[in-house]
């Protein structure tokens, strides 16, 4: 597996191979990533993992300084899950003094976590932007937990034309259904035990739903659910599956949006409907 730590060896990594798959990650891995990187080995080229903990898409207040950082683990783990380069820039790299250029997504971008987090879905497009410019893969894998972020980047590739195909990779989950996420690690035990009540209470929305129960109704009894449980919904939503657009009729793909607090972690989940 080739390290690279700088643009010149990351190249002169990259060029003799064609047809490569990039796995963008900011370190702190778990099997979701593992299954990333599978799904691109699984294309039969060339697997790039990417580490960089983006300053730009983490607001004030939030966990920048504290996100979990474990090099020396995530680069074991990539390399025996087959991965053959990893891309390690640090911020310099990334955002070169003078740096003045942001990507912004309109579309998909504007609710939901581009509500909650003004400005982070920016730093996302921006940095993705960047790593696709410095690699250029002719496919990268997203996980379906953020299925908000992976619409954005869609939208990205499509309208810049960067020749990338955007492949969403399935979430993976703990026995008890909560979504693998770097950031469980933050849970107490406690909490912990409270989390599974989140994908939990969205499999049972998405059974009313399925029921043909309406839409405002099945989203006030799984709101409602979350709160006896201890967490604190930011928002739970019906949402068509591109677009990211509020349904009250579910008549298109759709999904099932959720973003709860509970204690100090903010927890992402994501059903089809």
């Amino acid at each position: 597996m080739i390290i690279a730590r700088t643009l010149e060896k990351l190249r002169h990594a990259v060029t003799p191979r064609r047809d490569v798959g990039l796995v963008p990650t900011m370190g702190a891995l778990h099997a979701g990533h593992l299954a990333l990187v599978a799904a691109a080995r699984a294309a039969g080229t060339p697997v790039v993992a990417s580490i960089f903990v983006n300053p730009t898409q983490f607001l004030p207040g939030e966990d920048f300084v504290s996100y979990p950082r474990d090099e020396a683990g995530d680069l074991a783990m990539l390399e025996a899950a087959g991965c053959d380069i990893v891309w390690l820039p640090d911020v310099a790299t990334m955002y070169p003094e003078g740096d003045a250029t942001r990507v912004h997504v309109a579309g998909p971008s504007a609710r939901w976590e581009g509500a909650s987090r003004p400005g982070h879905f920016e730093g996302v497009a921006t940095v993705v932007t960047k790593l696709f410019a410095q690699v250029r893969p002719a496919r990268a894998y997203f996980g379906e937990k953020d299925w908000q972020q992976v619409q954005v980047v869609r939208r990205l590739a499509t309208d810049l034309a960067l020749g990338v195909e955007i492949v969403p990779v399935p979430t993976v989950r703990e026995a008890d259904g909560l979504a693998l996420s770097s950031r469980n690690r933050y849970l107490t035990a406690e909490d912990r035990a409270r989390a599974a009540a989140l994908p939990a209470t969205l499999q049972d929305v998405e059974a009313r739903l399925a029921r043909g129960e309406p839409v405002a109704a099945s989203l006030a009894t799984g709101a409602a659910a979350l709160r006896a449980a201890g967490l604190s919904p930011d928002y739970l939503a019906v949402v068509a599956a591109e677009t990211l657009e509020p349904l009250d009729e579910i008549e298109e793909p759709a999904r099932l949006l959720c973003a709860a607090r509970l204690g100090k972690v903010r927890l992402l989940d994501n059903l089809k409907v």
